[in-house]
Parts: structure tokens; C-alpha cells; sequence
């Protein structure tokens, strides 16, 4: 296939990204292949803007990407939000009772460029200190209301099923919740996901003739893998995102970004 007419969109974390956060070189010549040939290139991430600037820099991508899960689509070479979704004001609420009924829970809220952090835990502290952020330590009432894209709820792996099952049953109405990794949850706007951001940059950037890949490898990847004209599972994905997916290639610590570029030039 000709990759002029392929837009690609990719997960980061556990796909693009090795287990070390770094990228592979063969990836790395293989998109600048790809982007040479006239492909388009794009994430679609959890990550706000400044966690994910560093990885987006590296790459040098031009085109606009999917951030915040979806609840935003930002070009980083304008600098710029060109469309975006704020937390609904119920999410309060729901952040009241899970403090209440998880005291020691972990709770950051992402608004535009910074982390505000209102409950913090070791969960939190690793966060930050792996991403290399300093967040705003703020009382949630003290958190602007405008510009929050998402909050994360931070908690240890083996404790998250009881977080998980408790907003199910609780806290479910008038937001949309993921899992985006084993120790990070996250509430979203209604009716947000990466499906849906990868659906609003299509439309924004007039991409509805291109032929759309998307690869991934977490629950909040899946829908995105199974609404592209070709979904992509890394190795290491979950089951029912393989099962979601057209094609399964190599985990993310051996070069699956070069895999799939080549998956398409053979198509």
C-alpha cells in the first residue's frame, strides 16, 4: 500500500514505548520511512501535554494527536488544543466518595498543561517522580473547574478491583471510566475514549480518505484497535484487545511500530 494514503495513529505506553519508556531505533527509521513516503503519523495517548511532549518531540511529529484519552486533540507544534471535552461537574462528587470510601486512594486531576494533585499516596509520588513532573498540590475546591480533561486515580495494582467494582456501581452515571494500566484509573468525560478523539482528529484534519491504522495494547486502546480499517495488538496486549485487533505483531520491547509499517507497505 502506498503510504501516502495511510493515517497511523499509535499508543505510547506498552506499544510504542519499551518497558524502559524508551524507543526502538528500528521504529524510529521506520516512521521516518513512513512520513517520508507521505504516510501520516500520530499518538493517541493518556497522557496530558506535558507528559507527553517529551516522547511527541523525539519523534518530531507534525501531525495533531489524541491526548488525555481522547477528551482532547492537541497540535504540539502550534502548541495548541484544537478541540477538547472538560470533566463533567458530577466528577466532584464521584472524587468526594472515593476518598471517602478509599482514604489512602491517590487522585490527580489533569487540566490543560499541569497535574493538580488533590490526594496523594506512594502511587502518586512514583508517578510524578517517573514522569519528571512537579504537580500543584491543591484541595479539590481549590482546582480549577475549566480546562480539566480527566482525573487519574492512582492506587497499587492489587488493591485497584475494589476501586474498579465500587465507581461501577456507584459512580458510573454522567462520565466514562477506563482502565489505562494496572495502578492507574481513569474517569473521563461522557462519552469520551481514544475511539472517539482518533474520530474527532479525522474529522478536524479531514483524514476520512485515509486508510486508518491503529495500534495499542491496554482496555483504553481497545475500541480505537477495533474501529480502524486496521487494528493493531502489540504482544504484550491484553487478550481482548488482541481479539479486538485485525493483526497481532511483536511486543513492545522489540520494534512493533517497524513491524507494522512493514505490514502496510506489503498490504
Amino acid at each position: 500500500m502506498d503510504f501516502k494514503n495511510v493515517f497511523l495513529m499509535t499508543d505510547l505506553d506498552g506499544t510504542l514505548l519499551d518497558d524502559k519508556k524508551n524507543i526502538a531505533e528500528a521504529d524510529f527509521r521506520a516512521i521516518d520511512e513512513f512520513r517520508a513516503g507521505g504516510g501520516i503519523f500520530a499518538a493517541a495517548t493518556g497522557r496530558g501535554v506535558a507528559m507527553a511532549e517529551r516522547v511527541i518531540g523525539l519523534l518530531s511529529v507534525t501531525s495533531p494527536c489524541v491526548i488525555f484519552n481522547g477528551a482532547a486533540v492537541y497540535d504540539f507544534k502550534a502548541d495548541k488544543f484544537l478541540w477538547h471535552s472538560d470533566m463533567p461537574d458530577i466528577a466532584d462528587k464521584y472524587i468526594r466518595m472515593l476518598e471517602e470510601k478509599f482514604p489512602d486512594i491517590g487522585i490527580e486531576i489533569l487540566h490543560e498543561k499541569l497535574v493538580y494533585v488533590t490526594d496523594n499516596n506512594q502511587t502518586v509520588v512514583e508517578h510524578m517522580a517517573f514522569e519528571k513532573l512537579v504537580p500543584c498540590y491543591r484541595k479539590l475546591e481549590e482546582v480549577p473547574q475549566d480546562g480539566r480533561f480527566k482525573v487519574l486515580v492512582a492506587y497499587p495494582a492489587e488493591k485497584m478491583r475494589a476501586v474498579i467494582d465500587y465507581t461501577l456501581e456507584n459512580c458510573k452515571e454522567g462520565v466514562n471510566w477506563v482502565h489505562s494500566s494496572p495502578m492507574y484509573y481513569e474517569m473521563l468525560p461522557p462519552g469520551v475514549s481514544k475511539a472517539s478523539g482518533m474520530k474527532k482528529l479525522i474529522e478536524l484534519m479531514h483524514y476520512q480518505d485515509k486508510f486508518v491504522v491503529a495500534a495499542g495494547d491496554y482496555g483504553n486502546d481497545r475500541d480505537m484497535v477495533a474501529e480502524a480499517d486496521l487494528g493493531v495488538a502489540v504482544a504484550n496486549a491484553l487478550e481482548y484487545v488482541k481479539e479486538a485487533a485485525d493483526i497481532v505483531v511483536s511486543d513492545n520491547n522489540h520494534a512493533p511500530i517497524s513491524e507494522i509499517i512493514e505490514y502496510i507497505r506489503n498490504m
